[in-house]
């Protein structure tokens, strides 16, 4: 809306051209043009006072699903950390973390995109887009990128079951925890389970395996193993009959999502609030205790490409420290297998002496070590 003539602004009045009485009433009338003048002055300021403020755009609209307000209206407050499904793409997976602070999303980014030949090439060019609209937008609401229609379907979709989890995690404790990604014979299978009041009120697969015969049986075997961890709250829970591998690796996930449980802090969020972990490449805490942890902090690293598969990492920071480091994701399959195995131990014990992602490669495994530090840093940068 625009001011109106003679606004608290202090623009001078448009000159307007008069002709005839009105422009000899101008001239022969100065008291008469201060009046009135005044009294447009005195309107302006009325409106502007009764305009209400807008409402804000960015904030996360979490109840898109139905899921139900928190009591502020909207999400939970403090930083959360939330990572969506893993949702399977004709080229590829799709899977979006974000970070909402304040009932906004103030960071997104994929941990899991298609790649390989021209897929490398679309997803380097429409994620990143896809990630600044998600945080301008606050939703999951977003206009797809052309060129990249099945990424872009499968990154809401994705971000939207991240911003689901929003709306359920309260101030009474309640904790979203993701296990590690466990490679089976048939696929990877990876947990996400929400635990509040010492209780496991609800879990879900984030990957498991696909394609083929795997489809159907993980369709038949994931909503009982969700149902029998839910009702067991541990991870000592039946394999279901035909699913012996993606039972066991199930199970091994849900346990990694459990041993986070006891050391996340009653901030009701994967992430600390107010946490302020900086990276040390001395591994040395400030004499003045500026920029550490008040808690424990889990932080999950972007999953990286490499030529042998990918590298993810998953890092445990408290009292500004590293004091424990994993790989969710790594390279597998023939040699890989035997490389991984020998390097990652060597990689995790150097990140938590180091305390930083300036750590040196593991002779022999070039690109997994490469993979390893980028998913590191993307890590730690969550922490300041």
């Amino acid at each position: 809306m625009g001011f109106p003539t003679g606004s608290p602004h202090g623009s001078p009045p448009a000159r307007l051209h008069t002709s005839g009485a009105e422009g000899a009433m101008k001239k022969s009338h100065p008291i008469r043009r201060t009046l009135l003048a005044t009294a447009a002055t005195v309107s302006g300021i009325v409106l502007l006072l009764s305009l209400k403020p807008a409402s804000d755009a960015g904030s996360v609209q979490a109840g898109a699903a139905g899921g139900a307000p928190s009591a502020q209206g909207g999400v939970a407050a403090g930083a959360q950390t939330l990572t969506g499904t893993a949702v399977d793409t004709e080229y590829g997976p799709v899977q979006v973390r974000v970070t909402v602070n304040g009932g906004k999303i103030t960071n997104a980014e994929t941990v899991q995109q298609p790649s390989g030949g021209r897929s490398t090439q679309i997803s380097g060019d429409a994620i990143p887009k896809l990630n600044q609209a998600a945080v301008a937008a606050g939703t999951a609401d977003i206009d797809a990128v052309s060129g990249a229609t099945y990424t872009s379907a499968g990154y809401k979709e994705s971000l939207q079951s991240a911003l689901d989890q929003a709306g359920n995690a309260q101030d009474t404790g309640a904790q979203v925890l993701t296990g590690s990604t466990v490679q089976t014979e048939y696929g990877p299978v990876q947990v996400r389970i929400t635990v509040s009041g010492g209780k496991i009120t609800n879990a879900e697969a984030v990957q498991a395996p696909s394609g083929g015969r795997s489809t159907q049986i993980t369709g038949d075997s994931v909503p009982k193993l969700n149902q029998a961890a839910v009702a067991a709250g541990t991870a000592d829970i039946d394999a279901v009959s035909g699913a012996t591998y993606t039972s066991a690796g199930y199970k091994e996930s849900l346990q990694s999502a459990l041993d986070q449980a006891g050391n996340a802090q009653d901030t009701g969020t994967e992430v600390e609030a107010g946490g302020d972990a900086q990276e040390d490449a001395a591994g040395e805490a400030e004499d003045t205790g500026a920029g550490q942890a008040t808690g424990t902090q889990v932080l999950t690293g972007s999953a990286v490409q490499t030529d042998y598969g990918p590298v993810q990492v998953r890092i445990t920071v408290s009292g500004g420290k590293i004091t424990n480091a994993e790989a969710l994701q790594q390279p597998s399959g023939g040699r890989s297998t035997q490389i991984s195995g020998t390097a990652i131990p060597q990689l995790n014990q150097n990140a938590v002496s180091a305390g930083s992602a300036d750590i040196d490669a593991v002779s022999g495994a070039t690109y997994t070590s490469g993979g390893y530090q980028q998913s590191l840093q993307s890590a730690l940068d969550q922490a300041g």
